[in-house]
């Protein structure tokens, strides 16, 4: 499992993923792959030879998006996202939207801290092996 408090995950939240994905392929040498999504369409995995690196999301169709620019967005580990989100509030921190689980990734909140700056936490699912 990955370490409490460390960065797991980046992902890039782009309106146009075939650019993207042409663009870091071409430059970093990354291979994509496509992963189906729960709620519908494609999420896009970044690879360098096995190793996953980041992920691609298409943000085009997501509601209070249409502002947003494209970015790259952080995950950091949390040893129990539901608790650590309890004490982010305490803090003076805020959820910019229900934690939501993703299957077989984990439990995952976006959290706002009291200067503005929005991150993700997230606990990862136990793997298999």
């Amino acid at each position: 499992m990955p370490e409490h408090g460390t960065f797991v995950w980046n992902e890039l939240n782009t309106r146009d993923p075939q650019a993207a994905r042409d663009f870091y392929a071409r430059t970093l040498g990354w291979t994509v792959e496509s992963m189906p999504m729960a709620a519908g369409g494609e999420y896009l995995i970044a690879k360098v030879g096995d190793r996953m690196v980041g992920g691609i999301f298409d943000i085009r169709n997501l509601p209070g998006m249409d502002q947003v620019p494209p970015h790259w967005f952080a995950y950091i580990e949390v040893d129990d996202v539901d608790a650590r989100v309890a004490a982010a509030r305490q803090a003076g921190g805020s959820l910019m939207r229900d934690i939501f689980e993703v299957p077989g990734v984990g439990r995952i909140a976006i959290v706002r801290d009291p200067t503005g700056a929005v991150v993700g936490w997230m606990t990862s699912a136990p793997q298999p092996g």
